[in-house]
């Protein structure tokens, strides 16, 4: 036999499953490495997942509370706008009719009460 060639088989041997830079992991070994990155991907994935559903729920409730507010205040305005036209109609008969008694009571009634304010602050 060739002493060389018993060599380089013995030299094959010996350094089997190492490369340049390293050990060369074994197929079943790196197969294993892989699914336990991807389940702890998968983890951080789903827990990424529920904070963000969490998240969206809670600003499905915040914008659901400030609709409802603002359906009030909606609500609030419209009776207010209903009371102000009112008592702007009842001012208007005030004003319109031709009672000029009427007109010199309550322009003689402000200035009185101007008078008396003045006086009072003065």
């Amino acid at each position: 036999m060739n002493p060389r060639r018993d060599m380089r088989n013995s030299r094959v041997a010996l350094f089997d499953g190492i490369e340049e830079g390293g050990i060369r992991a074994s197929s079943s070994y790196s197969h294993e490495i892989d699914e336990h990155e991807n389940e702890r991907a998968m983890e951080g994935l789903q827990d990424r997942v529920n904070l963000l559903k969490r998240l969206s729920g809670n600003i499905h409730e915040e914008v659901d509370s400030h609709n409802r507010m603002l359906d009030r205040m909606g609500n609030d305005m419209d009776a207010s706008r209903g009371i102000l036209s009112g008592t702007m109609d009842k001012f208007k008969m005030v004003f319109e009719t031709k009672s000029s008694r009427r007109m010199f009571t309550l322009v003689a009634s402000f200035v009185v009460i101007f008078l008396f304010i003045y006086y009072l602050t003065r």
